[in-house]
């Protein structure tokens, strides 16, 4: 896949647009005092220059690998940018990592020096992360960091003269992403600068983005997803980037940006499917549909507060989205894309198009991308986007790796006659009953669909039969709280069972739901930053509870 030459690497990308549209605001960043700061592409390639003069004045090791720790901010993309501008690669962090685990990424990518973001130790790591810290680690402060007593970015770019930034090749090493890891320690891919572009270019042709697009930045940055989907996107395009300031604000930061383009994962769609709920009940919306004056105005209304009225192109990826909610979605107006990608390949895979789309399905392989089911029907992808191999990991990457270059992703599929993809699990997830037969989750998962339930985990290895643990939504536990109907919740949850076992095999058939009283997070180590379950720790954490509630022969448990 070529690489336009003015184009050919982000950092590239940044300079192209601040010489053809210097005065255009392209990140906007709004502050937990109210103010909203907006950036143009010439004021963010220059303090980028200025950064990068700095980094280059400190007499780092040539090609040093360069932390940034924070959550999603408009200096976090230009800290990317910095680190390359001087020559170096970044290696991002997850907020919400644990001490050991951040440094252990830390220490294991040789890190020379830590960029520290938005961080404030409620919804992030910050608190745990600061203790493990090496002392001897030289640490730059970015705006909303929580140090004050280090080197500050807006001090540093104010006394620093911008100089001849440096500009690398396409094959060139850009960033090693650690991965979000459901099991074990995590992985350092390594992804060349043509790797990333290659996900813009390849999206050039499934529909087209201009530089009039809108995009809101809230998922992790450290994670490829939103690092292809928003950071590498906005710069090879040239449009507007918007940032949340925080979780309570996330609706009113929604409206601000009003996207064009919104990037997400299946728990959030399912939370603001549920809050619309909450507020609309099914029922009532079923029939507010069905009247010809009333239907538009609905959902024209629903979308409205939803902030995704100019939504033209919503996608939704790193998990599986029940069939109904998508459904739900497609029916007020919202055309939602599944997409599939990995770590490894830059999120460069697999992708429905507009027009297109095949509910249940990931969609077709994307332009560059070759795709075959290989043993024990797991997906193998060769793709533009696929990485360099595992940072000082050869052993894994050959591992990961078939002889003729494909990507072994680890998880179970099939291919249809017109090329598109259904993920059916992961090969690792599955699980033996003490009967001896395999139970394969994600399915069961998929099928599990109601109003008042967030998120589910299917469990119950050397088990007689499968059991599901059931997270219930924040407004449904909170009306619980409230003494509200648990009987009749009850009901409903019984009845969500019997029609998923009425479609099972009989090895597959569900024991029981539990209805479990702590809500699974990033904080307790429950969810990945990209909010999948992590399916060991959610096991591991019930194993104990497991025999009595076998024993209580009831369809619904309450723990």
């Amino acid at each position: 896949m070529s690489v336009a030459g003015d184009k050919k690497t982000s950092l590239h990308c940044l300079y192209y647009w601040a010489s053809k549209t210097p005065d255009k605001v392209y990140l906007t960043q709004p502050y937990p005092d109210g103010r909203i700061e907006d950036i143009t592409w010439k004021q963010a390639a220059d303090q980028v220059s200025r950064m990068a003069a700095h980094l280059k004045s400190l007499g780092l090791p040539e090609r040093s690998n360069i932390g940034i720790l924070g959550k999603n901010s408009a200096h976090w993309i230009m800290t990317d940018l910095a680190i390359w501008a001087a020559g170096f690669v970044s290696v991002p962090l997850y907020p919400t990592l644990n001490g050991d685990t951040a440094a252990y990424i830390l220490e294991h990518s040789e890190a020379k020096l830590l960029f520290l973001g938005k961080m404030d130790g409620t919804a992030d790591g910050w608190n745990d992360i600061k203790g493990h810290l090496p002392a001897e680690l030289p640490i730059i402060s970015l705006p909303m960091s929580p140090r004050q007593d280090t080197p500050k970015w807006t001090e540093i770019v104010a006394s620093t003269e911008a100089g001849q930034p440096h500009m690398p090749e396409p094959d060139d090493l850009a960033t090693i992403v650690y991965t979000s890891g459901s099991t074990g320690r995590p992985k350092g891919v390594m992804h060349s600068f043509r790797n990333m572009v290659s996900a813009a270019e390849g999206l050039q042709q499934l529909f087209p983005v201009s530089d009039d697009e809108r995009m809101l930045s809230y998922l992790p940055l450290a994670h490829v997803a939103e690092r292809a989907a928003v950071e590498t996107l906005s710069l090879y395009y040239g449009f507007h980037l918007y940032f949340a300031n925080s979780l309570d604000t996330f609706q009113e930061d929604l409206q601000r940006a009003r996207p064009t383009l919104f990037f997400s994962v299946p728990r959030l769609w399912m939370k603001f499917y549920l809050g619309v709920t909450a507020k609309l009940p099914l029922k009532k919306q079923r029939i507010l549909f069905k009247i010809p004056f009333l239907n538009k105005v609905v959902k024209k209304k629903v979308l409205n507060q939803l902030g995704l009225d100019h939504c033209r192109a919503a996608l939704t990826g790193a998990a599986p989205l029940a069939p109904e909610i998508i459904a739900w979605y497609r029916n007020l107006g919202l055309e939602l894309l599944e997409v599939y990608g990995m770590s490894e390949n830059f999120g460069y895979s697999h992708a429905n198009r507009p027009g297109k789309a095949k509910v249940g399905t990931v969609g077709q392989a994307n332009p560059g991308v070759v795709h075959r089911i290989g043993e024990g029907d797991e997906v193998q992808v060769k793709s533009p986007g696929q990485m360099l191999g595992y940072y000082k990991n050869e052993e894994k990457t050959k591992e990961d790796l078939t002889e003729d270059g494909f990507l072994k992703t680890g998880d179970m599929g099939e291919i249809d006659a017109q090329g598109y993809l259904r993920i059916t699990g992961r090969v690792k997830d599955l699980f033996k009953t003490s009967k001896g037969k395999y139970v394969v989750p994600v399915p069961l998962e998929n099928r599990f669909n109601h109003p008042k339930v967030e998120v589910v985990c299917v469990a119950g290895a050397n088990q007689p039969q499968p059991c599901v643990l059931v997270l219930l939504s924040d407004d449904a536990r909170a009306e619980l709280e409230r003494g509200g109907d648990r009987s009749a919740l009850e009901q409903e949850l019984a009845a969500e069972v019997d029609a998923i076992n009425a479609e099972a095999e009989a090895h597959e058939k569900l024991a029981f739901a539990v209805v479990v009283k702590d809500a699974w997070t990033m904080e307790n180590a429950m969810l990945t930053p990209t909010m999948k379950i992590k399916r060991n720790v959610i096991e591991s954490h019930y194993t104990e509870n497991m025999a009595n509630w076998y024993s209580q022969k009831k369809k619904v448990v309450w723990e």
